[in-house]
């Protein structure tokens, strides 16, 4: 199978790229380096020793994405281009609306002209929004999206659903995952956000390594047993693993599916924390904060269909989850 990732060099991308090879597949990135590093390429290349041809290509750029489509003529393509905060995304609406709206309008405009019939899209729980009681299910309605990041997630399932609609012979896969952590055990790849990090297990990361002061925890006042807000932690390469379940799904079935990636198990702020002391082995500085805009009390996941329709499990644990990740924040105390 030939797979196009856009944002490909990304954190999720490139541990993706890692298991599509290790599964046996032909992997090509398309990523404009917004939020990432051609350096985690060239570590996919090591680990995996097999090639990747990296474009260096804005998805919304339809000329760029035409040729590109046209040079590999990709059996599916693993849509991750976009932005992902949470926190950001209440500060810059805007952006996050144009730039992850556009670029999969874009890409599925440049998919019809190249006559590319499978995607695999990363969404989020973020869609089931604070209105659903978890554990969540896919056949729960969306729900009303807490934060601008979950609403274009929300209407890029929406838009690739109508899509599939119009065009019965459209595969589309959305995979809302829940809260990936973790790095490849090689400690090569791993989570490197440009700038202050906006999620929990790289800034916790960061402050372990020295890189920054201490970790604020955004509210200790939510009905939680330790106050802080829980979540479905899931190893980045059982999300990637996932993926490629899903890409290899997508090459005998039409229709659109969705598929919770997680663990069914949540972890609040401070377990989390707790956890990645007893990896380091040493303490991690941490003060609390007020509640943060547009975050959930609890989220996890049921995800069941997955293992049922995919044969796909997370199997790895949270303290897998936090000694991987320290071991690539040790290794690359800069990141890449």
């Amino acid at each position: 199978m030939r797979a196009l990732l856009t944002g490909g060099a990304g954190y999720i991308g490139s541990h993706t790229a890692v298991a599509m090879l290790d599964a046996g597949h032909e992997v090509f990135v398309v990523d404009n380096f917004a939020n990432s590093s051609a350096e985690s390429i060239k570590r996919v290349e090591q680990i995996t020793s097999r090639t990747v041809k990296l474009y260096e290509a804005d998805v919304s750029d339809k000329a760029a994405m035409d040729r590109i489509l046209g040079e590999v003529a990709p059996d599916v393509v693993i849509h991750f281009a976009g932005l992902k905060a949470v926190g950001e995304s209440v500060s810059k609406p805007v952006e996050y609306y144009r730039n992850n709206i556009d670029t999969t309008l874009t890409l599925l405009e440049s998919m019809k002209d190249n006559g590319v019939k499978r995607i695999v899209f990363s969404s989020s729980a973020t869609v089931y929004g604070d209105n659903n009681q978890p554990p969540f299910t896919e056949d729960m309605a969306k729900g009303m999206c807490t934060n601008p990041y979950g609403w274009t997630k929300w209407m890029q399932e929406q838009i690739l659903a109508d899509a599939n609609v119009a065009d019965p012979e459209l595969s589309v896969v959305l995979l809302r995952y829940f809260n990936p952590v973790g790095a490849h055990e090689s400690g090569m790849i791993g989570e490197d956000p440009k700038g202050v990090p906006n999620n929990l297990m790289p800034f916790i990361s960061q402050v372990a390594v020295g890189r920054r002061d201490k970790l604020t925890v955004f509210g200790n006042d939510y009905d939680t047993p330790d106050g802080t807000c829980r979540r479905d932690y899931i190893h980045v390469m059982d999300l990637a693993e996932g993926h490629v379940k899903a890409a290899e799904y997508s090459l005998n079935n039409k229709g659109t599916e969705i598929f919770n990636l997680g663990t069914g198990n949540p972890y609040s702020v401070l377990d989390m924390v707790n956890s990645f002391e007893a990896a380091c082995g040493h303490p991690i500085k941490y003060e609390i904060g007020s509640r943060r805009a547009g975050d959930v009390q609890d989220s996890w996941a049921d995800a069941t269909k997955a293992a049922k329709v995919l044969s796909w499990k997370a199997e790895r644990n949270i303290d897998q989850m936090c000694l991987d990740s320290w071991n690539w924040q040790m290794k690359n105390p800069d990141g890449y």
